[in-house]
């Protein structure tokens, strides 16, 4: 079964970078625990959360719920954490989910972004995906190719080091 993640206000970027590798990550922006709580029940999220006194209620104590609690403050350490705890793949998915808001992108032919695009991209790129919610257009630029390195570097900072595909 595929892990999804609830990230509490207090882990943002974490919730960026898992979308980066293609984890399905709502970020909670609200201040209800509870609610975040029983959207973690009812769609089987995993929380991550830097709150120590969260990790003290009922339902994390007895397994209910479970929760990680992000020890790290950069978040690249903080992926590592995650990725290390539950022995996930930095390949999982990668550039699959928006950064933004969470949705599955959806593949776009050239002529579809052509007004969506800067020309210079449009005239050097072939391949995008748009986001169906907030269309947002990707396509691999330098930033995409930056992310690469990122995931690489991250991929590699832990104590094991892991094969790229």
């Amino acid at each position: 079964m595929e892990v999804k993640f609830i990230a509490a206000n207090n882990v943002g970027k974490l919730a960026r970078w898992l979308r980066l590798i293609g984890y399905d990550t709502r970020l909670f922006r609200q201040k209800n625990d509870g609610q975040m709580i029983k959207t973690a029940l009812s769609e089987d999220r995993v929380i991550l959360t830097k709150d120590t006194q969260f990790m003290k209620r009922r339902l994390v104590t007895n397994g209910k719920l479970k929760t990680i609690l992000i020890k790290q403050d950069d978040p690249k350490l903080q992926v590592q954490e995650v990725v290390k705890t539950l022995n996930l793949n930095y390949h999982f998915k990668p550039f699959s989910l928006c950064l933004e808001c969470n949705q599955a992108l959806i593949a776009r032919d050239k002529g579809e972004v052509q007004n969506l695009v800067p020309a210079h991209v449009f005239e050097i790129q072939t391949q995008y995906t748009e986001c169906p919610t907030c269309h947002r257009i990707y396509w691999q630029g330098t930033h995409w190719q930056a992310m690469v390195k990122k995931l690489q570097d991250l991929q590699g900072g832990g104590s094991e080091k892991h094969t790229s595909s």
